[in-house]
């Protein structure tokens, strides 16, 4: 064997295993709206790829929340679906999204994040611990009940309504987003 042989042969090597290893490399994501939710990225940055969450980052992004929910965290996000936005009464999101009821928007927005990296099976333990039902006092000091029921986790919020978790534990490298079917509401 000559040295070019060796050369080529180890070079076709290395190529071989560079290619081999590049899924082992890659991120592991989650498809939500039909784009893929990377771990590396944070909250926001996820988010804005999602088309089943428009409403949600239109809110956010008029509640100036941006930039906390870029930030450090960790944050657990509660995601609202735009289904969920819809199936409120007619006339309740675009209201919430005028200038004069920031204050509003931010406090629902904000009873939809932990200021923790939950993921499903600490809240299930946390439910189970707890007998069934454990309170969730969030970053906009709503207290709300986690229960579970058919293996999935669900949220009450404080004035009865339930929001069943639909796609959990999509990490991200600020927390992790828990994307559920109702908007969570504060105390009216």
């Amino acid at each position: 064997m000559t040295f070019r042989t060796i050369a080529v042969t180890a070079a076709a090597l290395m190529g071989a295993v560079a290619l081999y290893s590049a899924p082992a490399l890659s991120e592991t994501t989650v498809e939500v709206g039909g784009a893929p939710m990377y771990p590396s990225k944070n909250i926001v940055e996820n988010a804005v790829n999602s088309k089943d969450h428009t409403t949600l980052v239109a809110a956010v992004k008029a509640a100036d929340l941006v930039e906390t929910l870029s930030g450090e965290g960790p944050f657990t996000v509660f995601a609202p679906t735009n289904a969920a936005f819809d199936a409120l009464p007619e006339g309740t999101v675009e209201n919430l999204l005028k200038p004069e009821n920031k204050a509003m928007l931010t406090k629902v927005l904000t009873c939809h994040v932990v200021s923790a990296n939950a993921m499903s099976d600490a809240i299930v333990k946390m439910v189970m611990d707890d007998g069934g039902a454990h309170t969730i006092t969030t970053v906009g000091g709503c207290a709300f009940t986690a229960r579970t029921a058919d293996g999935k986790v669900m949220i009450e919020d404080e004035n009865g309504g339930m929001a069943t978790v639909t796609i959990a534990d999509v990490s991200q490298s600020n927390g992790v987003i828990h994307v559920i079917d109702a908007v969570l509401l504060p105390a009216m």
